[in-house]
């Protein structure tokens, strides 16, 4: 437990430099970094590490697709805002690989990094939430997970918040992530292309949002990461915007036996 704690604590520098720059699934609202949102996210990184290390004893998994609350998202009856891929290191300690959008950009880039800095954020919900691959993926996960190369094989920094499902144009966090998982459990996806498809046939079905002509003039024109131009034109005109949100992954996950069903932990 001690030394569990010092290493998040040693840690902390390091993601206090990096809090502000880059986000995925909250808002780009910059505020301050205070004692309690340390304190907090630092309590809520710590309790997952004893809960992943607790999942690892008893069924021996070491990858879990992990996901945090960072902004509210209750209009649109979702839950869970950002998902990434978190995994056992060889040195006892969990990682997470995902991926996220400098706010203001157009971009995302991929970040490895300790739950600390996974949860030191200004966080809407004070709440992890996870589910383990079967054991089949285990394997195959870790070991593209481990690989840089393969790991970024199918990112695409054409960044859009809301990006279509189905198209190559852009990629936000949650697709990178279910795309990775594509590439992972078929050696034969080597393209984005092939990764949906494979998506595709196990029947993913991402989550539609309404969003009215306003709506969607506003925020395109409100920030670079939103665009709607990927979309189906018969779909968008409908004001239908689909998109891969961490509640239908997790409902996917746990529908095909790909994964459990997922667990939650709240401070």
């Amino acid at each position: 437990m001690i030394q569990a704690t010092l290493r998040f604590v040693c840690g902390l520098a390091a993601a206090l430099l990096l809090a502000s720059a880059a986000h995925a699934g909250r808002s780009c609202e910059q505020k301050p970094l205070t004692a309690q949102t340390i304190e907090q996210g630092m309590a809520l990184a710590l309790r997952t590490s004893q809960a992943l290390d607790a999942e690892h004893a008893r069924s021996g998994a070491r990858v879990v697709v992990l996901a945090r609350a960072g902004q509210d998202l209750s209009k649109y009856r979702l839950r869970y805002s950002h998902l990434g891929w978190a995994y056992k290191t060889a040195q006892g300690p969990w990682r997470v690989l995902h991926k996220l959008n400098q706010c203001g950009t157009a971009t995302g880039d991929l970040y490895r990094q300790g739950l600390g800095e996974f949860f030191l954020d200004d966080l809407w919900r004070q709440e992890a939430a996870w589910a383990v691959p079967s054991p089949a993926l285990q394997a195959p996960l870790l070991a593209l997970l481990n690989d840089p190369r393969r790991s970024a094989a199918l990112h695409e920094r054409a960044y859009n918040l809301v990006s279509y499902p189905w198209s190559q144009r852009y990629q936000q966090s949650n697709q990178w992530a279910i795309e990775t998982l594509a590439m992972a459990a078929e050696p034969g996806v080597t393209t984005r292309e092939q990764a949906q498809a494979w998506l595709r046939f196990k029947a993913y079905q991402p989550t539609t949002l309404k969003l009215g002509a306003f709506t969607r003039l506003g925020a395109r024109a409100g920030t670079a990461n939103v665009a709607f131009d990927d979309h189906p034109n018969e779909k968008r005109f409908a004001d239908r915007i689909e998109t891969v949100t961490v509640d239908s992954v997790f409902e996917w996950l746990s529908r095909s036996g790909l994964a459990s069903s997922p667990q939650a932990l709240a401070l």
